[in-house]
């Protein structure tokens, strides 16, 4: 998207599942924080913003999302706040880029997003517990958070690819 400009529409939309982003998980929450975790709730509107919107304004969505839950609502809480951050990002701009200028179909595109953003997670936690010394985060917590995750991913790779069906069918819209 160098030397592009975004696109009113594209903001707009961006804006929109950007608050998707903050409102989906607290829906989660009325049931516990738990179900946060156990659902995945703010990864389903950071990716569509990937694969509608593409990797620029879907890296924005993934690192605003848990920014703005956190300063509005106390979560994600500030420790997981930044790999939060990391990862959805990365889920946002790999949806983006795969769907959208590789063109590869939806279930590829989302199930490398969902790799990387795991991978980009475990990277920042191996970050911060060898290079910054913090010795309270496990080198586990990536497969801890992937099988507590596991209801979450289920959803998506039913739920995403069908809403990216239904609007490009619905809708006509092309992948620019």
């Amino acid at each position: 998207m160098m030397g592009k400009r975004i696109k009113t529409k594209d903001l707009a939309l961006g804006g929109l599942f950007l608050a998707l982003g903050v409102i989906v998980p607290q829906i989660f929450h009325f049931f516990g924080t738990a179900a946060g975790r156990m659902f995945l709730p703010m990864h389903i509107p950071v990716m569509l913003a990937g694969f509608f919107v593409g990797p620029v304004i879907g890296l924005l969505a993934g690192i605003l999302s848990p920014v703005l839950s956190s300063l509005i609502t106390g979560m994600p809480p500030v420790p997981m706040l930044y790999f939060m951050m990391f990862e959805l990002g990365a889920y946002g701009f790999s949806a983006g880029i795969l769907f959208r200028k590789y063109k590869l179909n939806a279930y590829f595109s989302l199930i490398l997003s969902m790799l990387s953003g795991r991978l980009v997670y475990g990277l920042v936690l191996l970050t911060a517990v060898h290079i910054l010394g913090i010795s309270s985060l496990s080198n586990i917590s990536v497969i801890g958070a992937t099988i507590t995750g596991l209801p979450g991913l289920a959803i998506q790779l039913v739920f995403i690819p069908a809403v990216v069906y239904l609007v490009e069918r619905r809708l006509k819209l092309g992948r620019d």
